[in-house]
């Protein structure tokens, strides 16, 4: 070993020799491979920057960077307002923190006695280009971070003391790919003393094989069958490389099933675990104008919550539509009902999170609405939730130490606590826990120095993922890049394509790229592979995964029968069901196998519909009640109606603002659509009235928009409708298909009668469209009611029908199989 050479040469006792290696993740590599070569003799300090300095006492000071998202983001804060920015911290604090993390890697290189020299060169760097108007926001992030970082200690600051140097015989740096600033400045401090060796020796390459894959789930499963092959070939371990985050993780998951051991040492973000979501989850709920979605969601992970009583509650919001939290407590209850137990109770946890307090006092809070919900048991007995509680500093001894520190005693919105928490879990990355014997490694392939690796899949090599010259981090331009000694962008092209090139002596390499992305688009492998095929160093190679020939199995039509399902109540737009297909019928109303309604959903045409209704139902009831003469008076009492509704939906003002901009227009032309109707001699007499009545075995039920009285005494039966009024019009044009004014006239024990649909259209024009046969369709719906309620109850099939527009939106279409039908 050169290490141990150099030792004998130096005449450097191990124990004054120190190893310095790039990345912690090659600690127990290299002390492995140490021990296995020299069982009996005495072995170096293997130590990175980090692990080497934690050996020296540090406290960081008030305005110190600490590398904990936590404590910066305060700190960062307090720049802000001392530099008159306190208006916008919020938007400002975690972009502050990146870049003076970024500016610190460069600072904490120079001896603290030449940090000063740094910091005048930081300043002009970060002033260049500050004369902008455009980026007078980002010059101030520049300067402040450069102040932050240059006024900062660090814990490293210990290595570059004299005594370390007097301390130790020898410093052996072993150098990757990126260039190290502050390695190389504890070297020269050791002068004479310190060796550079690189850990990247030439070599062949290995055999290289391309996989170009159709999309990014090709990709992950030709991935997972090259990790698959090289296993049971004995090439282990093989290595994942992680260009790509969320391809990693679908590969790992493909893995995992299949029970091999991963060693993942990139992990994922520690706030895209469960342990997080829940309690992220409690925090979203608790905000004042949480939706109905978040505040279910809380409730229905909570382990205090019974189950059945926030799934009843979900339902009964769903099927009203409460799309905010603070309408639900409207909700009218059937007597012996739980839920209504269950709002109670959840209002009294959001209210314990309402107030304004300190840093200490929310996460006390916090810890105390995580026990009470139930929460806090599994997050201590999960390894993601126990990292959750230690990062978030959750614990009483925490909390302790918040209440010490001066950043912290600014009281917090819930808001506010909201988004630390947030930035604090992005900040941080979550690695499971790693088997005995790994039989896969995921980590970055630049990181395959020194490494036994056997084999070497490279997912992700497309154009996207892979450029060839990175985009360097942050806000800073070339010139200040240079100046504030910073890697350019040329310098992080030499060390990927170095990296890549190392990777690929790999002895075997499966290189893969997707040929389009989810959206469809278009994507080119990456210019490091393109370069791969023109010097002819790879070649495609045939899909990994075994072809299996699964015969054909055609699902038959569905034929159930209702005979134990008897139906007691049918309403018209169930018997349209029962009309349109039977099996649909069968499985949405006698098996009650209903879609869960969304609440949270942008607003859309049904809404507007829906808004109107109520709108015009109130304008003619208030008309009935107070009448007022045709003119601006109507269409004033028209608006006031319109904004009560408004209000009471909760529906908010830009989201509705396409329908709103169209009010004006639909108001006028249906206030002289009904001038009209009026003057014919209608006379309003109910709107969105409810009707039943009993045919035979079954009831009828049923709202009807609006009954106007006619002058010859008999009832007209109104249905609104905002569709496009061709729509409307083919409804009418075969009376016994139309199902809506027939079925509304039976519900009536009024043997004459009239029935129209009113278009109501968005573009100015009203108009109503009359079914003339409305009688006769009616006698023939009833006829066909009791005939075909009859027929299911003596056993008759009701088959999918499978045709017509009425499979594309239907909700059984999943359940009767239509796609899959042998014919």
């Amino acid at each position: 070993m050169r290490i141990a050479e150099l030792m004998n040469e130096r005449r450097a006792h191990p124990a004054r020799t120190v190893v310095l290696l790039p990345y912690i993740q090659l600690l127990p590599l290299v002390r492995q491979v140490w021990a296995e070569q020299s069982p009996n003799g005495f072995a170096p300090r293997f130590e990175t920057t980090r692990t080497w300095s934690s050996a020296h006492a540090f406290a960081a000071g008030a305005d110190d960077l600490s590398f904990d998202m936590g404590l910066d983001l305060l700190t960062a804060r307090g720049w802000l307002e001392r530099a008159g920015l306190a208006a916008r911290a919020d938007l400002l604090s975690s972009r502050l923190v990146e870049a003076a993390w970024q500016l610190a890697g460069v600072a904490a290189a120079e001896v603290p006695a030449e940090r000063p020299q740094w910091a005048v060169r930081a300043r002009v760097a970060v002033a260049l280009g500050a004369e902008a108007q455009a980026l007078q926001l980002e010059a101030a992030l520049g300067r402040i971070a450069a102040e932050w970082a240059a006024g900062s200690a660090y814990a490293t600051d210990a290595l570059l003391r004299p005594e370390i140097a007097q301390q130790t015989d020898l410093l052996v740096t072993l150098e990757g790919f990126e260039a190290d600033p502050l390695a190389r400045t504890i070297a020269r401090s050791f002068g004479g003393n310190a060796v550079s060796l690189s850990l990247d020796e030439e070599g062949p390459m290995g055999v290289i094989a391309l996989h170009p894959a159709r999309d990014p789930s090709d990709e992950a499963e030709r991935a997972a069958a090259c990790v698959l092959r090289h296993v049971e070939a004995g090439r282990v371990p093989v290595a994942l490389a992680a260009i790509d985050r969320v391809l990693t993780r679908r590969i790992r998951a493909m893995l995992g099933a299949r029970g091999l051991g991963i060693r993942d040492e990139t992990g994922w973000k520690l706030s895209t675990t469960r342990a997080a979501a829940h309690v992220m989850g409690a925090l979203r709920a608790c905000a004042w104008n949480a939706g109905s979605d978040a505040v279910l969601d809380w409730l229905k992970n909570a382990p205090a919550v019974a189950p059945a009583s926030a799934c009843a509650l979900e339902r009964r919001v769903r099927r009203e539509g409460l799309r905010e939290w603070r309408s639900v407590a409207s909700l009218q209850s059937p007597e012996g009902a739980k839920w209504p137990a269950l709002i109670e109770q959840a209002n009294a946890w959001r209210e314990t999170l309402q107030p304004a307090r300190t840093l200490a006092q929310w996460l006390q809070s916090w810890r105390e609405l995580l026990q009470a919900c139930g929460h806090w048991p599994r997050l201590e007995g999960d390894m993601a939730g126990a990292q959750v509680i230690s990062t978030l500093g959750l614990t009483p001894e925490s909390q302790l130490q918040w209440q010490q520190l001066p950043q912290a005693a600014r009281r917090f919105t819930l808001a506010d606590f909201t988004a630390w928490a947030n930035e604090v879990l992005e900040a941080v990355n979550f690695k499971p826990e790693q088997p005995g014997s790994e039989q896969v490694v995921i980590l970055p392939f630049n990181q395959l120095l020194a490494r036994d690796a056997a084999a070497l899949v490279l997912p992700g090599c497309d154009e996207v993922r892979l450029p060839p010259s990175p985009e360097p981090p942050g806000p800073w331009t070339a010139a200040q890049r240079v100046m504030l000694g910073l890697r350019s962008r040329d310098t992080l092209e030499q060390e990927q394509r170095a990296g890549w090139r190392s990777a690929l002596r790999t002895a075997h390499c499966d290189v893969l790229w997707r040929t389009s992305d989810d959206s469809g688009e278009p994507v080119l492998a990456s210019t490091l592979v393109q370069s791969l095929m023109l010097e002819g160093q790879a070649g495609q190679v045939a899909d990994p995964r075994d072809l299996r020939e699964v015969p054909a199995q055609p699902v038959p039509k569905p034929l159930p029968t209702g005979t134990h399902l008897p139906v007691a109540q049918l309403s018209a737009s169930a018997y349209e069901d029962l009309r349109r297909c039977p099996y649909r019928f069968f499985a949405l109303r006698q098996l009650g196998l209903q879609e869960a309604s969304e609440i949270d959903t942008e607003l859309d045409k049904r809404d507007f519909g829906n808004w109107l209704h109520k709108v015009l139902s109130g304008f003619h009831e208030a008309l009935r009640s107070t009448p007022v003469p045709h003119g601006p008076q109507r269409a004033q009492l028209l608006d006031a109606i319109a904004d009560e509704v408004t209000h009471a939906q909760g529906l908010e003002e830009g989201e509705f603002l396409p329908f709103s901009a169209a009010w004006p227009q639909v108001r006028d032309g249906y206030l002289l659509w009904l001038a009209q109707h009026e003057t014919e001699g209608a006379v309003f007499e109910r709107a969105e009235s409810d009707h039943e009545i009993q045919l035979g075995p079954v009831k009828l039920v049923g709202r009807i928009d609006r009954i106007d009285r006619m002058p010859d005494g008999s009832l007209l039966v109104m249905d609104y409708k905002t569709e496009g009024r061709q729509t409307t019009a083919e409804r009418i044009k075969q009376p016994v298909e139309d199902t809506q004014l027939a079925f509304y006239a039976a519900l009536l024990e009024e043997d004459t009668l009239g029935a129209a649909y009113v278009n109501v259209g968005e573009r100015g024009e009203t108009r109503r469209l009359d079914q003339l046969r409305v009688v006769e369709a009616r006698d023939l719906l009833v006829e066909s009611i009791l005939h075909d309620l009859s027929r299911i109850e003596g056993g008759a099939q009701m088959p999918a029908l499978g045709e017509g527009i009425a499979c594309e939106f239907c909700a059984a279409r999943g359940l009767c199989r239509r796609d899959w039908w042998s014919s």
